[in-house]
């Protein structure tokens, strides 16, 4: 009997047999519901895409092949058979198997792809590569139906189409949306056009008529045209990707294997690039999944015999979206949008309270951002809820389509920060660079939920143009239990003098007040300056700052753009002649927990400590004992 742990490369995948096969995916299912439910992670996409996975390492040979995965979370299965199987407990954690195609991490992942709708434009390129070294492998997208919702999808079908090059795109389309359904005459003729003799013989009957002479060329055009209209009266969906110079297949049951090998070895046979159309269901095998495909998208750990249940810890997203609930009831002019990110953003009440103002545009953050921006010109009070790494994607929107016109609209900003267990990909620290360089921007950093209310409430209503209102995954600092949120600049914990000041805001402004606790148990008392809007910062910010001999700044965020910067710079510019340092993110972060990013990055409350002894010896503290921790 066959056994995953045994299998290291596709070559082992090629010595089975259907059965073998067969065995090998339902060990390939229990083994992401296991691990998942222990890591968190991405369940339902992966568990749709087992049979894929193994058809595709059955006909195709990896690294000398290349796989795109899009998104990549649908991997999993794919790092399994890759000799990766022994690892793979350490899913999502540090220093562990990433979870996403990572080409540090193995040969066999040709491409990192943590955001959407890049397959086809990268498997353009990795094609186009091949085919000028003279590299004879393939080159396989696999991209999920909701990816088509991203514009680069398209721009990435326009120019591939035109190639002749070794290129399958397949489509995971595991929600029949844009196929029609699939009657007997579908089925008759994807099972006719998916063998590799009836492709070879479309080749020779064209090569042969298109030899007869006079008539040839004329008659092989009418066959060909009469083809297309037969195909466009029945399958309306094949015309977009033959118009685009794809050769269409499909749609294909995405959990028959031997459906799917015989339409992979029939793609590629076409001398041309390929669009193979795959059904599957997301969730497969896994009776939960398959029921809440949403639920066990992405997920956090969960009783695999039971299923997930809900847990109701109050975080910044949920505080978000109840707010947001409560602004629509005082105001009917706040809308809300969404890049497909309804669950993670905390928006499903407000969608089911307010359904005529809400607007999920699919993965599609450069159109959600022009959207809104066209809809504050109209009047509307838009409010954006994105994760901070996606909003990236948006950044010519918010320039052109926003800034310029002063357009008014509120970015709500979550996943700011340290992103837990996702990776490189979608750590949240380049948004307040990216923001603060594009005029009539205004930044807000609450460091509690009441203060998240409080500045969603300034940000629709205090602030021209783009007001961003960036937050954490995760809870509050119970340090902060007792802050009150203020409308002035800055909030201020005086010292013993003036000698050390220590700048932040947000989620650090808690691992501040902590390293402060530290460092009084010996003798060193600084004063605490959060900011209460981050950006801009008014110039008497910067002058009470420079009252002070050192001046510490600590974020959570890119060091290169930062606040802490522009501060400094400022301070430079007025002559301050006292020490001034920011301790924030210059690494690349890779999967770990909120506490273990903060600790690598020095911005947990011992990092903080640690790095305030390292700069004020001879600025406000007394000569340190050693840290004995603790609050």
């Amino acid at each position: 009997m066959v056994e995953l742990g045994n299998i290291h490369s596709p070559a082992d995948i090629k010595q089975l047999n259907k059965k073998e096969l067969t065995a090998l995916c339902a060990q390939l299912r229990q083994t992401m519901i296991d691990i998942v439910s222990a890591n968190g992670g991405h369940l339902a996409s992966n568990l749709g895409v087992v049979e894929l996975t193994v058809a595709l390492h059955r006909e195709f040979t990896t690294p000398h092949d290349a796989l795109v995965w899009d998104v990549g979370h649908q991997c999993y299965a794919h790092k399994l058979l890759t000799d990766r199987y022994a690892d793979f407990g350490t899913l999502r954690r540090q220093g562990g198997v990433s979870g996403f195609p990572k080409p540090s991490e193995s040969e066999h992942d040709s491409f990192i792809t943590g955001h959407s709708s890049t397959s086809i434009s990268a498997a353009n390129g990795i094609a186009k590569a091949k085919a000028l070294t003279g590299d004879d492998g393939y080159t396989v997208a696999i991209i999920g139906d909701g990816a088509l919702t991203g514009g680069l999808a398209y721009e990435g079908l326009s120019n591939a189409g035109r190639s002749d090059d070794r290129l399958i795109i397949i489509l995971n389309d595991n929600k029949m949306s844009i196929s029609q359904n699939v009657g007997f005459v579908s089925r008759y003729l994807t099972h006719l056009r998916t063998k590799v003799r009836y492709v070879r013989f479309k080749q020779h009957l064209t090569s042969a008529l298109i030899h007869i002479p006079l008539i040839g060329k004329p008659l092989n055009r009418l066959v060909h045209n009469w083809k297309k209209k037969m195909k466009r009266s029945l399958f309306a969906h094949t015309s977009f990707f033959e118009n685009m110079g794809f050769h269409y297949m499909g749609p294909v049951d995405g959990h028959d294997l031997g459906d799917l090998m015989q339409a992979l070895r029939a793609a590629k046979s076409v001398d041309r690039p390929v669009v193979l159309h795959v059904a599957t269901v997301k969730g497969k095998g896994y009776a939960f999944a398959e029921k809440n495909p949403d639920t066990y998208h992405g997920i956090s750990h969960f009783d695999s015999r039971a299923g997930a249940v809900a847990t109701s810890s109050p975080t910044f997203s949920s505080t978000f979206g109840e707010t947001m609930c409560r602004l629509a009831a005082e105001d009917d002019r706040i809308v809300a949008i969404t890049a497909a990110m309804i669950k993670g953003t905390c928006l499903e009440p407000f969608a089911e309270q307010y359904p005529t103002r809400f607007f999920d545009t699919g993965i599609a953050e450069e159109h959600a951002v022009t959207f809104a921006s066209g809809m504050g010109a109209g009047g509307l009070l838009p409010v954006f809820a994105v994760y901070s790494s996606f909003l990236q994607r948006s950044y010519d929107q918010l320039i052109n389509d926003t800034s310029i016109m002063n357009n008014h609209i509120v970015l709500a900003i979550d996943r700011a920060g340290v992103v837990p267990e996702d990776g490189e990909t979608h750590q949240g620290i380049y948004d307040v660079a990216m923001l603060r360089a594009i005029p009539h921007t205004t930044i807000y950093a609450p460091s509690t939920f009441r203060e998240l209310e409080r500045h969603l409430r300034q940000a629709l209503y205090d602030t021209d143009g783009i007001a961003a209102v960036r937050y954490p995954k995760g809870g509050e600092n119970p340090l902060l239990a007792d802050y009150e949120p203020s409308y002035q600049p800055y909030t201020l914990t005086e010292g013993k003098d003036k000698k050390l000041l220590l700048v932040t805001y947000g989620r650090t402004y808690g691992e501040v007040l902590a390293a402060r606790r530290r460092l009084q148990q010996n003798g060193c008392y600084p004063a605490v300056l959060k900011l209460n809007r981050i950006h801009p910062v008014e110039d008497e910010v910067i002058a009470k700052m420079a009252e002070y001999d050192c001046v510490l700044f600590f974020e959570e965020v890119s060091r290169a753009g930062g606040v802490g910067e522009s501060v400094g710079n400022r301070l430079a510019q007025a002559d301050y002649s006292g020490h001034y340092a920011v301790g924030a993110i210059d690494v690349t972060l890779g999967a770990c927990t909120t506490e273990q990013g903060l600790q690598a990055v020095g911005l947990d409350a011992a990092g903080i400590a640690a790095f305030i002894r390292e700069h004020t010896d001879k600025f406000a503290c007394p000569a340190q004992e050693e840290d004995h921790g603790g609050e």
